[in-house]
């Protein structure tokens, strides 16, 4: 992999050897490099990674419960409330009780929140610019159309992988297998 300010093969920590130029193993170097380019970026505007994904999120859909949000952003509660607690004290988001459950928390954007909606578009912007650097705009389209068929088949994969529950009530036998949930791994970092 190329490192993001030297250029140099390898340089991000991801090891060189035999396989590593194996689609699994691009995929995984893809993947880091984007997430530490993208942590960067985010740190310069004051967000974590994935905050900028919460964020979008209340944006398109507006105010909208924890839960949903959670489930929305595909991540578990405790990561969710973790995310909202920091964008909390940044004065990003406010959560209040729902007027018709007050057990529910509702989350909203604030207006502080609201102004950093251009900065993060800005974010995405400049990454996609670097990330495509080299690519006409065919093999952009070209690329985003294979990893959308990737990201199906791993997808379809990690959902075949996980134990089926009984439609009618949870188990009380907790599953023995860990979760290998890609946003779920991504998201606990933050």
């Amino acid at each position: 992999m190329m490192d993001a300010l030297t250029g140099d093969a390898g340089a991000c920590g991801v090891p060189q050897g035999e396989g590593s130029d194996s689609l699994s193993c691009l995929m995984a170097q893809a993947a880091l490099g984007h997430r530490v380019l993208l942590a960067a970026m985010l740190a310069e505007i004051g967000l974590y990674p994935g905050q900028d994904r919460v964020l979008g999120t209340l944006w398109e859909n507006g105010p909208m419960s924890q839960n949903k949000l959670a489930a929305a952003l595909g991540i578990d509660m405790s990561t969710m409330t973790k995310s909202l607690q920091r964008l909390e004290r940044s004065g990003l988001v406010s959560r209040a009780p729902s007027p018709a459950n007050r057990r529910v928390s509702v989350v909203s954007t604030t207006p502080k929140g609201d102004a950093l909606r251009p900065e993060i578009r800005r974010v995405e912007e400049e990454l996609h610019r670097r990330m495509s650097d080299g690519l006409t705009p065919e093999e952009v389209e070209t690329l985003r159309s294979l990893l959308a068929v990737v990201t199906r088949n791993t997808c379809r994969e990690v959902a075949r992988s996980q134990p089926a529950m009984p439609s009618s009530a949870p188990s009380s036998k907790p599953s023995s297998k860990p979760s290998s949930a890609p946003t779920e791994a991504a998201a606990a970092s933050r």
